[in-house]
């Protein structure tokens, strides 16, 4: 069985990185001499996966001369145009609503701005999530210090839950940007409609249709300038 193919979320302005972002888009800055989501596209390949969409919407024009067609890497990347077809970024589940028709029945997504170049794209996991009914399967990391608090908590049967409505003693983490999916996960969401992930999220949480998996090892967010730096200072 083929591996599931991948978006890569790639449209948002990156505004806590600004004046990096001012002229270059978050997921092509350089993390340790190539573009940030160059490791993504590695690991993607690495491990099978083939098909890989990128959404774009700010400076969408860089993306394409910097990335290609993604043969480089033994992929075929495709390009989901938010700016030219809809004014503008729509977010994450509007991103991922115009994308569907590029995807089929079950994909990998993950956020162009994280680093996490040891994260391995499971097959087996891909293919036991498209085999069951989950809208959504999403990665973990323990809560990091900008994000203390958490996103979401995960039960003992590795069941999403809301943190007000956990179990007692339930772990929390943050949700890692990577995400096993299926096209319900965005339903009710039309092309072209911008629209934040957390609403589908939670509808599938009450929907008893999410599960989780942690991810333990190196995570960052390259969410401020510094984070890019200490990347880059190792």
């Amino acid at each position: 069985m083929p591996q599931l193919p991948a978006l890569i979320l790639a449209a948002g302005r990156g505004e806590r990185m600004r004046p990096l972002t001012d002229t270059t888009p978050k997921p092509l800055l350089a993390v340790r001499g190539q573009p940030l989501i160059a490791w993504h596209l590695q690991a993607l390949a690495r491990d099978g996966v083939r098909d890989v969409v990128i959404n774009t919407a700010y400076l969408e024009g860089q993306f394409e001369p910097a990335l290609g067609d993604g043969s480089r890497w033994g992929l075929r990347i495709t390009y989901s145009h938010e700016e030219r077809d809809h004014g503008g970024a729509l977010e994450t589940a509007g991103g991922i609503a115009k994308a569907l028709p590029l995807l089929g029945d079950a994909f990998w997504v993950l956020a162009g701005d994280v680093f996490v170049p040891g994260f391995r794209f499971d097959a087996d996991e891909a293919e036991a999530f498209r085999a069951g009914d989950d809208w959504g399967r999403i990665w973990l990391v323990p809560n990091p210090p900008h994000v203390p608090q958490g996103d979401f908590a995960v039960d003992g049967d590795q069941r999403v839950r809301r943190k007000d409505a956990a179990p007692a003693g339930a772990r929390t983490g943050t949700y890692s940007t990577i995400g096993l999916y299926r096209p319900a996960i965005v339903d009710g969401v039309r092309v072209g409609d911008k629209a934040a992930l957390r609403p589908s999220l939670e509808r599938a949480i009450d929907a008893g249709r999410l599960s989780a998996r942690w991810l333990e090892g190196d995570w960052t967010d390259v969410g401020t300038p510094e984070r890019l730096a200490a990347l880059n200072a190792c």
